[in-house]
């Protein structure tokens, strides 16, 4: 069965109320757990990820404090950014300060991913951010479905919870990208046939999200090829000590694929959302468009029209050096 068909039927089941469509079998699923969990423990010399370093704070002072942009990140590890050291290095740091740059606005990033979070998490993170006093962020980011792969939560229920949370935050008044469930078929100590299973579960869940996401309002970006030819040809360079989450080199690259929808979405990037054909940008139906995009890295889809969607590839610039940022009265409340 074709993906954007797959992707269509989990995306179906999630909306009705269907049962669950597994992506794997529950002895391969089972099998793909421990072997997820062993490349956490041996990859790399067996090292341990350290925590994500706290980056929530003000950004682009050079451009003052009045009037920030406030970024809202939500997800898991890959949002939070295990596996780097400094607040720099994190993808929120990364993307508060390109959007600063490129806004040419002051940006508060507040960051409410948890490491190890599934898409069940994310009724409770899109609680705290809306339970701020200063009402609900510009933009939201959201990264999030690998958990959910791993620990074989029905796919159908995966993107339900997803649409949720973006209908809340959309229904607030909060522009939403979606960063796809990445490509966990790059995973060095999962052998074939079951780096085959992973990518093939990784990618029917990233196209049944986008198909929810952009219904709901939202957009997204594939992370998953992202994650596939640079960091199997990388590894070294894109992974960090654990051989599992991203290295600095690695949340930089996945933060250049979402900068431009980010900055897209609130209206501050040069491009427009005009078709380019040139650069193999198309109107499709939107399963079609979900497929296509969880195929190719940094591919963003957006504004369902019906049954369409607008498949776009923008032009990517080099991320500013991310400044340490200043802590906000907001911070300290919290």
């Amino acid at each position: 069965m074709s993906r954007a068909r797959v992707a269509r039927r989990i995306a179906a089941g999630a909306a009705y109320g269907g049962g669950s469509i597994g992506l794997l079998g529950v002895a391969a699923a089972g099998v793909l757990l421990a072997e997820m969990q062993l490349a956490k423990r041996t990859v790399g010399g067996g090292g341990a990820a350290p925590l994500p370093p706290g980056a929530d704070g003000l950004y682009g002072r050079a451009f003052g404090t009045d009037d920030p942009l406030r970024l809202a990140l939500l997800g898991d590890s890959t949002a939070a950014g295990q596996g780097v050291r400094r607040s720099g290095q994190t993808p929120g740091a990364l993307l508060a300060s390109g959007l600063a740059a490129v806004a040419e606005r002051p940006v508060v990033l507040r960051n409410v991913a948890l490491s190890g979070a599934r898409s069940d998490d994310l009724e409770r993170q899109v609680s705290l951010l809306l339970a701020q006093p200063l009402g609900p962020p510009d933009v939201c980011v959201i990264m999030i479905g690998a958990n959910d792969v791993t620990h074989r939560m029905p796919p159908t229920e995966s993107v339900r919870l997803l649409a949720s949370a973006v209908r809340r935050l959309r229904t607030a008044g909060a522009e939403v990208v979606v960063g796809t469930c990445p490509d966990l078929g790059t995973i060095e100590p999962v052998y074939q046939p079951l780096r085959w299973l992973a990518r093939r579960a990784s990618r029917h869940l990233a196209a049944a999200q986008t198909i929810v996401v952009v219904e709901q309002g939202g957009r997204t970006v594939s992370l998953g090829d992202l994650l596939g030819p640079e960091f199997a040809a990388n590894p070294r360079e894109m992974f960090g000590v654990d051989s599992f989450h991203p290295s600095a080199e690695g949340y930089a690259t996945a933060a250049m694929a979402v900068l431009p929808t980010m900055c897209a979405v609130l209206g501050v990037w040069p491009e427009t959302d005009r078709l380019e054909p040139a650069r193999r940008e198309n109107m499709l139906p939107v399963a079609k468009a979900a497929a296509e995009a969880a195929s190719e890295a940094g591919t963003e889809v957006t504004g369902a029209r019906g049954p369409w969607a607008l498949l776009k590839h923008r032009r990517r610039r080099r991320l500013p050096a991310a400044e340490t940022p200043e802590p906000t009265p907001e911070d300290a409340q919290t």
